[in-house]
C-alpha cells in the first residue's frame, strides 16, 4: 500500500535500515541524560538548522507533537490576548484548545479562497500573540511567507506563532518572520509519528523568561534550562530523535526540496486541469498548499475513487469536517517517489 495520506504518511525508504542501526548501536536503551544522548541531540538540532535554514540564534526543542506545542504556547507565553487567524479545522482546533486555558483567545476566521489581509490585521494590543496556521491540512490552503512577514511588521509588539505541521521540511519557510514555529515529523519529514519540533526566537524566549511559568513538566522555562544542556525535561522519544538525525544527514537542503515539491505540485495542478470529474477544492491558486491537495467531486465519485484506489494499492486521505464525503486529499510530501505519483496519476486516468 502506497500512502498518499496527508499525515501520517509515507516514510523514507531508509527508515527500516536506520531502525536496525539504532538497535545495533544501543540507541533504543540510551539514557536521555547520558553524554551519548547529548551528542545526538546537539547534532540533530545543528542539522535541522543547517538543512532548513533556521537562524542560528533560534532555539529548537523536542516535543511529543504539534498539539503539545499548542499547550506549551498557551501555558508559557500567552498572558492575555491571543489572536487566531484560520480558515480551516486545525486552525480552529488550535483556537479552541487555547481558549480552554486562556479565555482571551480571539478567533479571526477568513474564507477558504482568501488570505488574511495584513492591512486589516493591525491588532494593536501589547504583548498579544498572533497564531497563524501556515498550512491548513484540512483544506489544502496556505498563508504565504510574505503575508506572515507583513502581519509581523504591522504588529511589532506581538509575538507571531506559526503552525507549519504540514509544510515544515517540504518548502522554504521564512523563519525570521515569526517568533514561534512548530511541526510534527510524520508529514514532510517522512518519519513515523511521535515527535514534534518547537522553534523559538530570542524574543519568544525573553517573553517566556518574563512570564516565568513553571507549573508543568513542559513549561517553556524548564525546557529552556534543559535545552541549554541539549536535554529535555522528560524522557523523550529517543528513537525518533535518532531517526530525525539520520534523515537530516541525508536530505537535500531545503531550497532543493522546495523546488522539487513545487514542481510536483505544478504537475498535479496540470494533471487535474485535464480530468473533467475531479477538481481542486480551492479556486484561488494563490492560496494553494504545495504539500496537500484537496480534490473535490460528487459524493458518489469520491466514495468510488477511494474504494478503487485502495484496491489498487493507494491510500488517499479522507476529506475533513463537513467536506468529508465530497473531497479526498493527496499528500505531496518529499518521501513520496516520482514513480509512485505517476502510478497514482495513471490510476486516475483509468477512471475516465
Amino acid at each position: 500500500m502506497i500512502s498518499f495520506y496527508p499525515g501520517p504518511s509515507r516514510v523514507h525508504d531508509e527508515i527500516p535500515g536506520y531502525v536496525k542501526d539504532a538497535y545495533k548501536l544501543g540507541i533504543l536503551s540510551i539514557n536521555h541524560r547520558s553524554p551519548e544522548f547529548v551528542k545526538m541531540s546537539e547534532k540533530t538540532i545543528r542539522l535541522i538548522k543547517q538543512k532548513l535554514n533556521i537562524p542560528k540564534n533560534y532555539t529548537i526543542f523536542f516535543t511529543s507533537s504539534a498539539t503539545e506545542c499548542w499547550e506549551i504556547i498557551a501555558q508559557s507565553l500567552i498572558t492575555g490576548t491571543s489572536y487566531h487567524l484560520y480558515n480551516g479545522s486545525f486552525g480552529e482546533k488550535w483556537f479552541d484548545y487555547t481558549r480552554r486555558i486562556h479565555p482571551g483567545a480571539t478567533p479571526l476566521p477568513f474564507g477558504l479562497n482568501d488570505t488574511p489581509d495584513p492591512e486589516k490585521r493591525l491588532l494593536g494590543k501589547q504583548d498579544a500573540i498572533i497564531c497563524i496556521t501556515q498550512n491548513e491540512t484540512s483544506n489544502g490552503t496556505q498563508v504565504s511567507n510574505a503575508n506572515i512577514e507583513e502581519i509581523g511588521k504591522n504588529n511589532p509588539s506581538c509575538l507571531i506563532a506559526i503552525d507549519a505541521t504540514s509544510s515544515m521540511g517540504g518548502v522554504v519557510l521564512t523563519f525570521k518572520a515569526a517568533d514561534i514555529w512548530f511541526a510534527s515529523v510524520q508529514k514532510c519529514f517522512g518519519l513515523p509519528a511521535g515527535l514534534g519540533i518547537l522553534i523559538c526566537s530570542p524574543k519568544a524566549l525573553e517573553k517566556a523568561t518574563a512570564v516565568s511559568e513553571r507549573k508543568h513538566y513542559n513549561s517553556l522555562t524548564f525546557m529552556m534550562e534543559m535545552m541549554a544542556k541539549w536535554q529535555t525535561p522528560c524522557t523523550p522519544n529517543v528513537l525518533a530523535i535518532y531517526l530525525l538525525m539520520r534523515v537530516m544527514e541525508n536530505v537535500k537542503p531545503i531550497k532543493a526540496v522546495d523546488r522539487e515539491t513545487k514542481e510536483r505540485y505544478q504537475q498535479w495542478i496540470s494533471f487535474f486541469d485535464n480530468v473533467p470529474s475531479l477538481h481542486h477544492l480551492v479556486e484561488n491558486k494563490l492560496v494553494h498548499s504545495y504539500t496537500v491537495l484537496p480534490i473535490t467531486a460528487s459524493e458518489a465519485q469520491v466514495e468510488q475513487v477511494k474504494r478503487r484506489a485502495k484496491k489498487h494499492g493507494f491510500l488517499l486521505g479522507e476529506g475533513y469536517g463537513d467536506r468529508k464525503k465530497t473531497t479526498f486529499r493527496i499528500a505531496n510530501f518529499p518521501a513520496i517517489k516520482k514513480k509512485e505519483i505517476k502510478s497514482l496519476m495513471d490510476f486516475f486516468k483509468s477512471l475516465q
